[in-house]
C-alpha cells in the first residue's frame, strides 16, 4: 500500500498547538518549509505562530459547531495531527462532571467529530495521513487517571477501526503512546506534585515526541510507543494484569 511520504511541502493540520507538543512540533513543520494549519486557544501562542508563518484559528474543541466552519476555511490537508490533550489527576470519586466531559471531548470527540468532517475529501485525494496522539496511560492505567486513562483507551479502539476503514483509501493512521512528557500538563493535571516526583527519571522531553512525530510523517507506522519499552510493559499487562500492577506499585499515585 502506498502511503504519503513527507518529501514534499504538505498542508498540515494540528490541533493542540499553542502548547507542549503542539507548539513545538507547529514551530518545527514550518522551520522545515511546511504550510501548517495551527489549530489552539492561546492567543499569545497563536500569534506567535502566526508571524512565523502558519494560518492560525482560535478553536474550542469542546464546541464542535466550530469545526464546520474551520473545514469551510481550509483546504484538505495532507497531514492532521491530533495533539490537544486535557485532564485532571484524581480519585474517580473526586471527579466532576465537568471534568469527565471536558476530558472525553478534548481528548478523544473532538478527534473522532474532526476526522469525520476531514475524512470524506481526503478520501477523495485517496491520500493522507492521520496521527493521533495518545498515551501509555490508555495501555496501562493507574490510579488517579481513571477519566484521562478511559480517553485515550477510547482513542486506541478508534485509531484500530479508523484504520482498517482507510486501508484501501491509501490514509495512513498512526497513533503514538508517550509516556509522561516534562510538559506544564503535569502540574495542572495533578497540582500535588506527586506524579512528577514518581517518575521525575523516566519523563520524556517535548522534542523526543516531535522527532518521533516528524519520523512518523516520513515513514508512516501502525503505532510507535515511547519509550520504547513501554511497548512491551504494555504487552506484558495484557498477558499479566495483577503481576504487573504489582511490580508498576511504585510509579502509581500515592495518596
Amino acid at each position: 500500500m502506498a502511503y504519503c511520504i513527507m518529501h514534499k511541502v504538505k498542508k498540515i493540520l494540528i490541533t493542540g498547538a499553542t502548547s507542549g507538543v503542539g507548539f513545538a512540533l507547529a514551530k518545527r513543520l514550518l522551520k522545515e518549509g511546511h504550510e501548517v494549519w495551527a489549530i489552539g486557544r492561546n492567543e499569545v501562542a497563536l500569534e506567535e505562530l502566526a508571524q512565523r508563518g502558519a494560518e492560525t484559528f482560535r478553536v474550542d474543541l469542546a464546541q464542535p459547531a466550530s469545526f464546520d466552519l474551520l473545514c469551510t476555511e481550509i483546504e484538505t490537508p495532507d497531514v492532521v495531527i491530533f495533539s490537544a490533550g486535557v485532564g485532571t489527576f484524581s480519585y474517580a470519586y473526586e471527579a466532576t462532571d465537568r471534568e469527565i466531559i471536558e476530558t472525553m471531548q478534548v481528548n478523544v470527540m473532538s478527534a473522532m467529530q474532526l476526522t469525520r468532517r476531514l475524512l470524506p475529501r481526503m478520501m477523495e485525494k485517496n491520500n493522507g495521513q492521520l496521527i493521533y496522539i495518545g498515551s501509555q496511560a490508555g495501555k496501562v492505567a493507574t490510579p488517579k487517571a481513571s477519566v484521562y486513562a478511559a480517553s485515550k483507551h477510547a482513542l486506541i479502539g478508534y485509531t484500530n477501526a479508523l484504520r482498517l476503514e482507510l486501508k484501501d483509501f491509501h490514509i495512513a493512521v498512526t497513533a503514538i503512546h508517550p509516556g509522561p512528557i516534562d510538559t506544564p500538563f503535569l502540574d495542572s493535571a495533578d497540582q500535588t506534585g506527586n506524579y512528577r516526583q514518581s517518575v521525575d527519571k523516566h519523563l520524556l522531553s517535548i522534542q523526543e515526541v516531535v522527532e518521533a512525530v516528524i519520523q512518523t510523517m516520513y515513514k508512516p507506522v501502525r503505532e510507535v510507543n515511547l519509550p520504547r519499552y513501554m511497548g512491551l510493559s504494555s504487552k506484558l499487562y495484557g498477558l499479566m494484569p495483577t503481576i504487573v500492577e504489582k511490580l508498576g506499585k511504585r510509579f502509581f499515585f500515592k495518596k
